[in-house]
């Protein structure tokens, strides 16, 4: 197939093109590229995440984990205009596109940035995505050893994945790789596709209990 959107500099021609999408209730013109997934519309599964998950917390730290262009960071960013969102991927043409795309709506909330360039001491409040499956299972179970965990406290992640692709399978990995402290449930099903919520419940107390 020779190239792929998740390249970090993709060879397919740029193609630049302006869209129109609805996101966190508004309709709105953004710029797609070829090179980059879905550059035509916000694909089914997004689609999926959008409608289904609740709204985010009014501020923190957000991560966008894989965006694309920026549906998910943009409508994340209208929401909480409070909130930091990291536009994470390792597509740079993907990282110009969001962050084109955030100019122009005026969300000055939305930082694009490779992974590494997220700093480590960052928690994140919520994490939203739409994990690239096709880059295949060692390579995905990596993303979500190296992301999960920097959940806050008491904080959710929702990961949409198709359920022809390993949903399920996930779903039982994630169960058995993360610390006590993370459940997975099954939040929502459509249009063949699971919203996984992983949950950070607070951690127990360390140290010797304090006495009256």
């Amino acid at each position: 197939m020779g190239d792929h959107y998740f390249s970090a500099n993709p060879s397919a021609p740029e193609q630049l093109r302006r869209i129109r999408v609805s996101l966190a209730g508004r309709d709105v013109e953004v710029t797609t590229a070829g090179g980059v997934f879905s550059p035509g519309h916000v694909d089914a599964g997004t689609a999926v995440l959008l409608a289904h998950a609740p709204t985010p917390p009014p501020g923190g730290d957000f991560l966008d984990l894989g965006c694309g262009w920026g549906p998910l960071s943009l409508a994340l960013a209208m929401q909480s205009p409070h909130a930091r969102i990291w536009a994470v991927d390792v597509n740079e043409r993907a990282l110009d596109l969001v962050r084109r795309n955030a100019e122009e709506l005026g969300l000055d909330n939305v930082v694009a940035a490779r992974p590494h360039e997220v700093p480590d001491d960052v928690a994140f409040r919520t994490l939203w995505s739409n994990p690239p499956i096709r880059v295949g299972k060692a390579v995905l179970h990596e993303l979500m050893e190296t992301w999960l965990p920097r959940l806050a406290p008491r904080s959710d992640a929702y990961l949409v994945v198709q359920r022809n692709l390993g949903s399920d399978s996930l779903h039982r990995w994630l169960e058995s790789t993360l610390e006590p402290d993370f459940s997975v449930h099954r939040h929502a099903t459509s249009k063949g596709f699971r919203l996984l919520k992983v949950r950070r419940h607070g951690s127990p107390p360390t140290g010797p209990v304090p006495t009256a």
